[in-house]
């Protein structure tokens, strides 16, 4: 990858809006990961959020539930953080995609029955930072000074 692709990558004109959506969603995918990973915040660790995958198709399980949790721990991360936002958020798109059409679109719109209203939510943000970049106070803006 050429420095200047790099540039382009890093480089967002989004301002204060970008930053504002980065917080809250970088932390709700955080938090998401940590559940799938690590079994915090009430969820059901590798072993049972991979046994749930295994049980509607995404096999192996145990390696879904591994690359779901890392994608939305360490994306989260990356997009509170400003860093790499762009691969991070598309990484992150693809994760809501496998969600809500794996998941949630056979229970309908609606979170209450299981829907993918939050899915869609995030995926929606994600790709609204797929294509803002960081904006202010991310690392990004800093990574392509130091590469200009």
């Amino acid at each position: 990858m050429s420095k200047s692709t790099l540039v382009s990558l890093l480089e967002s004109q989004a301002g204060w809006g970008a930053l504002v959506l980065r917080v809250p969603v970088g932390i709700i995918f955080m938090a998401h990961g940590a559940q799938k990973l690590f079994g915090w915040f009430g969820g059901y660790g590798l072993e049972g959020t991979g046994q749930f995958m295994a049980s509607i198709g995404l096999t192996p399980g145990m390696l879904m539930a591994f690359l779901a949790g890392a994608g939305e721990f360490f994306g989260g991360l990356f997009i509170l953080l400003g860093l790499l936002t762009r691969p991070a958020a598309l990484t992150l798109a693809v994760t809501m995609l496998v969600a809500i059409f794996s998941v949630h679109i056979q229970n309908g719109l609606f979170m209450s029955n299981g829907g993918y209203e939050f899915g869609l939510a995030l995926l929606a943000a994600s790709v609204s930072l797929l294509f803002s970049g960081a904006g202010k106070l991310g690392l990004d803006q800093a990574l392509a000074q130091r590469l200009n």
